[in-house]
Parts: C-alpha cells; structure tokens; sequence
C-alpha cells in the first residue's frame, strides 16, 4: 500500500503542471499505414510498401486506444495469433499459426529477450511492458536465416523509443482495472502507475528513463482469499495475485553517420499462490482449530543490458553491432502458513529455474556502389546458461545446470531485377555445443503487377532446437515411465508465405482501402514427441518422429474514410499432426476460423475517439496426452468458439496535454470456455474441465498527462 500511495503522490503534480507545447495531430491509428519504417528482417530499414518481407505494424497508438499495459493486452486482438493464459501459474502465452511459444521469438530491438526457459522463446507476455514502446512489427513465416533457430512460425520485434522533437518529454499515468466485478483502491482489482521521462539534450544526444508499477490483486471469483480458515477447497484465488515493478533507461548518441545507444531494464515480479488444502489441525482438548496451509511465492527478476551502434567504415561499408547480457531468475518460497495467526512457518527458499548469458549480433551491408544489389552479411553468437531445479520439472530428483553455445553465420542479398521484380535470397549455418552443424535458407520475392497490384513471397526454413524437458526429463514411478533423449535432434521447419496486396483510394483522397489476400503453408519435420519404446512394462520417451502441416487462407482490409478508420479481417486454417507414436491417429486436416475487425472515429471538434475491437476464435480441435491414468494416450479434444470484444473512448484536454481514456474488456463476459474430449469411442464435456480464458467482463480508466517542452 505504502508503495502505491507514494507513487499516486509523485505522479499527481505532473498532471497540473501546464507549460505551453507545441501541439500536435492526435489522429486515429492507421494500422496499415504505407509509410510506416520497418526494421525487423531488412537489409536497410524501409516503409512497409517497399519491404519484401511482409511486416504488420502495431502503433502507439493502438496500443493506448486498447489501454494496453503487457504484450498480452495488445496482442490478443491480432489474427492467426492466440493468447493462452494460465491463471495457475500467472504466466500468458502465445501461438502463432497453431504452434506454440517455442517456434517463434520475441525480439526487443531485434535481440531476443531471455526468459525462464529460453531465449527468445516460451516468452511471457504479461511480462513485457509497453510503457516505452514506439511499435511492434509481425513477421509471419519463417525467419531462420534472419534469426536463427526457432524462428519456425515468425517473430515479434518490438522497437522501443530513441528520439523526441521535444526538448523535454514527461508523461505520468495512472490506470485503475476491474476484475470482473471485483474492485477496491488498494486491495483489489488492477493499478497501474507510470512515469516517463525523456530529455533531448543536444542535438546528438538523448536521454530516458521510466518507472512502472503493475499491481494485480488476484481474481477471487468464488474462491475467499488467503486466509479463508475451511477446508472446503474455497481458499485462494482462482486468478494468482501478480505485482510487477519494471524500470528502464536509454542514452542515445547519433551524428550523421553514426549512432549507438545503451538500454538497461530492470525487471521484478512476484507472483502468490495460496492452496485450497487447509489442514484444520482440531484440537479435542481445547475444542479449537488451527488451520494451516502449504502456500509458495515465486519471484522472477530481469536484468537486461543492449548496447547497439550503428555506422560506416571505408567510406562505404555499413555496419550494425549490438551486444547483450540478460539474466532472468525464477525463485521460489514454499512455506506452511498459519492462516488464523498470520504467520509463517518452515520456509525453504530456492532458485527454481533460470537464464543468463550473452548474445551478440551484427550485420554488415553496402559492400559494393551498385544500385543493382544490396548485400548483408551477419553473424550471431550467443552462450546461454541454463538452469531448472528439480521442482521446475521431472528430472530425477536432481537440478539441471546446462550451457548452450552457437555460432551462426549469414548472408543474404536483395538483387532488384528492373523496376517490378525484387528477389532476396539467404542462407545461414548455425554451428551449436550441443547439436550437429544445421543450415537455415530462404528465397523471397516482390513484384509490382499492373495497377499497383504487389506480390510477395517468402519461403524458408528453420530449425527448432529440443527444450529441456525433450532432453532431461526422467519421471519415473509405479504408472508413468516417461524419459527424455539427450540424442534427440532438432526439429525442421518449413514454411511458404505467399500475399497480394492493393491499394485503392479516391481522386480526391477522400478515402483509401488497403486490401491483402494471404496463404500460407507450414510444416515441421521430426516433431519431438513421447514414443513408446517398451510396451510391458509400459514406457516413453521422446523421440523424433511425428509431423506437423497446416495451411491456411486470410483476406484483411483497411479502410480510411474522413474521421473513420476500419479493419477487418477473416482467417480460415487447417492444422494436420500425424502421430505415428500412437499409431491409432494419423491426422487428416482440422480447420479452424478466425475473424477480426477494429472501427476507431474521431471527432475532432471535441478531441474525442471512439473505438471498437473484437474477435471471433472458432471451435479448434487438436491432440493431447492424456498422462493421468495407468496408461498414457493421445485424446482428442474440440474446443469450443468465443468472441472477444474491447471499446474505448478517449478524450483530450488543455491542448491535448491531458489524455483520459475510459473503457472495457471482455464485452461479451468470457470467462471458462467448454472442451470437449474423446476416448475410446465416448465423448466427454465438461465446464471445469474446460480453459480458463477470463475473469469477466472488466471496466478500466487511464489518466496520462503528456507535457512536452
């Protein structure tokens, strides 16, 4: 509480502080605006127009109409991506065209970000702060030449700020979340405090700072809280108790023909979890109970350091380096805890699971004078160490302490052929400490058609390195035999990405469509999975064997109309694994749909914008391992279609110095939706089995002061 009073007491002076600004146009976002820069997989930044890559943008923006503070806020109105959050754990992931966080990265500034578990991948969302974000760009489809391995589906590059028109930038905001129907100042519901400052101090230098504090109080629904005495499974939260604290700073040093700059983050997370197993501890002498309960704490911390520059050398030759050190640690406190006295007792504390290392980048272009070609070399290193303990998983009663080392080099050229035709071929090797040398190549090509009509391709391929479950598990006991592989190999991914894409737009300008038809298809050979390697006694271990396939058709378009910005979007996909390590599945195509559409309209006379976002998740099917009875086997499960919708009204005053922005998530009140599984010829349907998606229909309020000087 003392933490939420003292940063409500600094930010409130900032709201009232009125100096005279330059003004400027606070438009509607236009997500596919054809002069955005893109940065993520090009030789040499360029507008979305002229990038052959296919890049989806993400503005500011967007990003304050949805009142997004985490990834997983913004993210989750995006289509052909899925937000999975796990309200157990407190963490929110993601997939992307049906696979699952170990098959793309989440970049910062085009480094990936370490995690508990990797690098890049198996990222939680809810983690990743958006206070000092200037876009996020999407890449879908592979990336392994640009970005290695794992980068089997595409990446999420967000690029943070670096530079202001302004002298002095100083933005402040408070932001105040229901949780469903739950809501107190202090004690309940969602409280966000930010402050950021950012200070242009010559021309050539650039300096910013900000602080953010996210405190999420849990979602009780029916459960009654920490210290609810009965052992009647009602005791904790049904959404674990989150507070988050993120600190950040840049210095940015740029002259014409160079530039460098140093990022630092700090980040801090603590997460309860309270169990719903209250021991009453009767006592017949005295008549008096006193319950206890076995309850843990996890706290994750993330220090980030990247230093990049950014020049030419020889006159000529362009140079882009960058260098990191990143370390995030998970650390756990299990303790018993006597809820009618308030005390605990027992504790053990221990570090749960863990990532550190280096990781360096750089790219290398303009190595001829020509206009016929534009050349890239690069190289990537990076040496991870790895650690779980043998809480994090089933490894034999011991923890695991591994080092991963690669070294990767690539080359790729974009050679435009006339004034049409652009084609960009790459390749990259990736050399590893752990794994046999692999290769990663590509082939992309743009072509401008009569009227303006432009065609992009994109094919490549990436591998998919195991994870330290696939190598180190060892869980052994009277029912389950299940062992990892420390021989198991990388897993091979395709992917083929083919877009057409048209502007129209009146004489006048009055209005314009962007419209663009996109398939795709997919595929990941030598798919790790559980095989069966002795049936009596029963047995399993992983192994590469299966197949994964999945293709797809989406159509989009954006319209710009006077004050009226609109999109929409529909995406139809199949999805195929073929199981030959449960021989009774071998997979035809499961489809799904998805649909999407954002409406924002401004009315300039009072500086408002009202905004609308939903989407449609169709029913999805897929297979799962069913590992709870004395015999392991891959079920089928349908999950049932939701709809998600999120409105906003946001409203500037004083010169637009003051933004305040009233809205609500969750319109159509999703909370657990229904799955539906089959075995052995029934079919089973249950509500509490099925996934929790929500906490409710939600209201939040947002109040920023922006005083540029």
């Amino acid at each position: 509480m003392k933490a939420k009073l003292f940063s409500l007491t600094f930010l409130f002076p900032f709201f009232f502080f009125a100096q005279e600004i330059e003004s400027h146009i606070d438009s509607i976002p236009a997500l596919n605006n054809l002069d955005e820069v893109v940065v993520t997989g090009q030789i040499n930044k360029k507008s979305v127009d002229k990038s052959i890559f296919e890049v989806k943008v993400i503005k500011q923006e967007t990003i304050e109409l949805l009142g997004g503070s985490t990834l997983a806020d913004v993210l989750n109105q995006s289509l052909n991506i899925t937000i999975q959050p796990n309200p157990s754990t407190g963490k929110s992931n993601v997939s992307l065209f049906g696979l699952d966080g170990q098959y793309f990265k989440i970049l910062v500034d085009n480094i990936p970000l370490i995690n508990d578990e990797g690098l890049g991948n198996n990222t939680d969302l809810t983690q990743i702060n958006l206070d000092d974000i200037e876009q996020i760009e999407i890449v879908e489809g592979s990336m392994g030449v640009q970005y290695g391995s794992n980068a089997v589906s595409g990446i999420i590059n967000i690029i943070t700020k670096k530079e202001s028109q302004h002298k002095w930038e100083i933005t402040p905001y408070i932001q105040e979340e229901t949780l469903g129907s739950e809501y107190g100042f202090f004690d309940k519901g969602r409280h966000i405090q930010s402050l950021k400052i950012g200070n242009q101090i010559s021309k050539n230098w650039y300096i910013n700072a900000g602080f953010t504090h996210n405190d999420f109080t849990g979602f009780s629904n029916e459960q009654l809280g920490q210290h609810h005495p009965l052992n009647d499974g009602k005791r904790g939260f049904e959404w674990l108790p989150k507070e988050q604290y993120s600190g950040k700073g840049l210095l940015r040093y740029a002259t014409k023909n160079f530039q460098g700059f140093y990022r630092l983050e700090y980040f801090d997370e603590t997460i309860e979890r309270y169990d719903s197993i209250v021991r009453e501890n009767y006592n017949s002498a005295t008549q008096t109970t006193n319950p206890t309960a076995t309850d843990e704490i996890f706290t994750s911390t993330r220090l980030y350091h990247h230093a990049n520059i950014v020049g030419q050398v020889f006159g000529q030759l362009n140079y882009d380096i960058s260098a990191s050190y990143q370390q995030q640690k998970r650390n756990i406190e299990q303790y018993n805890y006597r809820i009618n006295a308030r005390e605990k007792f027992d504790i053990n504390k221990q570090e749960y699971e863990s990532r550190k290392g280096l990781y360096s980048r750089g790219t290398f272009t303009n190595f001829f004078t020509t206009d016929k070609l534009d050349f890239q070399l690069g190289y990537e290193l990076s040496n991870i160490k790895g650690y779980s303990s043998a809480l994090a998983g089933s490894f034999d009663g011991d923890n695991i302490e591994r080092r991963l080392e690669s070294y990767d080099a690539f080359a790729t050229a974009e050679i435009p052929i006339g004034k049409k035709l652009s084609v960009q071929p790459g390749t990259r090797l990736m050399l590893s400490s752990q794994f046999d040398a692999q290769m990663a190549h590509s082939l992309s090509v743009r072509y401008v058609l009569k009227n303006n009509y432009q065609l992009r391709a994109v094919v490549g391929s990436s591998p998919r390195n195991p994870n330290y479950h696939e190598l180190f598990t060892y869980f052994v006991d009277v029912n389950h035999d299940v062992r990892g592989n420390i021989n198991v190999k990388p897993e091979r991914g395709f992917s083929s990405f083919l877009h057409l894409k048209k502007t129209f737009f009146s004489e006048d300008l009055s209005w314009q469509l962007n419209s663009k038809l996109s398939t795709w298809y997919l595929k990941v050979d030598d798919r790790i999975e559980l095989t069966i390697v002795n049936p009596s006694p029963l047995a399993y271990q992983y192994n590469n064997i299966d197949l994964y396939k999945t293709w797809g058709l989406s159509f989009t378009n954006g319209l710009s109309y006077d004050n009226l910005q609109f999109n929409v979007g529909l995406s139809f996909s199949g999805q195929s694994k073929v199981l030959e390590s449960d021989g009774a599945y071998n997979d035809d195509y499961l489809y799904a749909l998805q649909a999407n559409t954002n409406l924002a309209y401004s009315l300039p006379k009072i500086n408002t914008v009202f905004s609308l976002f939903f989407k449609y998740n169709g029913p999805e099917y897929q297979f799962l391992l069913d590992n709870e009875g004395d015999v392991n086997n891959f079920i089928r499960v349908k999950q049932d279609g939701y709809s998600w919708a999120d409105a906003s009204i946001k409203k500037t005053f004083m010169d637009k110095k003051v933004h305040l922005t009233l809205g609500a998530r969750n319109l159509f009140n999703i909370t657990r939706i229904n799955r539906q599984t089959s075995l052995g010829g029934e079919i089973h349907s249950s509500a509490n089995n099925g996934l929790l998606l929500g906490y409710g229909r939600s209201y939040f309020v947002k109040f920023l002061y922006k005083l540029n000087i």
